[in-house]
């Protein structure tokens, strides 16, 4: 959309003396636009596009551990897609978990594997607890997820939310979920990345 507004122009000082060659139009066009701008990434210093992250739209990664017996373990993502999380521009996360019989289940992020390296760093130390430093409450690691149990309902998804610092910006995340007492279950899980 484009107005066209006249502004006043100051008068020239040959004009004010009267020289009628120096004439200057008091009504200066300006035109003035309004345009969207939708800003859709950067251009970092090396010259490469970086594009803008949005919100995952869906659970993405489900993966399948079938016939996890009693304190037996299964880690997801695990696909070909997802062989496990990028969080780098992400800041907080959904993970959903579902399972064939109630009952508890213990649920800690580890490091994926160690095909999958972290930035430039091959070959990472897989399936271990990940550790952070909390905002200066403390000066020891502490364990980044290591929930001792959770309920869960048999074949209905459960979703948790997990804002919390250390998230934001891993690069090689799994989750390892233990059956704690239902016997042997299949159980899946499934995460979704938010901005």
């Amino acid at each position: 959309m484009v107005y066209n507004r006249k502004a006043i122009a100051p008068w020239s000082t040959e004009r004010e003396q009267g020289i009628e060659s120096a004439t200057v139009d008091s009504n200066i066009e300006t035109p003035q636009y309004l345009q969207p701008v939708v800003n859709t990434g950067t251009i970092d210093l090396n010259g490469n596009w970086i594009g803008n992250r949005t919100s995952d739209k869906v659970f993405k990664g489900i993966t399948i551990g079938e016939a996890i017996p009693n304190s037996g373990s299964f880690l997801f993502p695990d696909t070909p897609n997802f062989p496990s999380i990028d969080m780098t521009g992400f800041n907080e996360l959904f993970i959903a978990l579902k399972t064939t019989s109630g009952g508890a289940a213990s649920i800690a992020a580890v490091m994926g594997p160690d095909t999958v390296p972290f930035a430039n760093l091959t070959t990472v130390n897989a399936g271990v607890g990940l550790k952070y430093l909390s905002d200066g409450l403390t000066t020891t690691f502490q364990s980044l997820l290591d929930d001792a149990a959770e309920n869960l309902v048999a074949d209905v998804w459960t979703i948790f939310s997990i804002n919390r610092r250390g998230f934001a910006g891993q690069k090689n995340l799994q989750f390892k979920v233990t059956n704690s007492n239902m016997g042997s279950v299949n159980l899946e899980g499934a995460f979704m990345r938010l901005v």
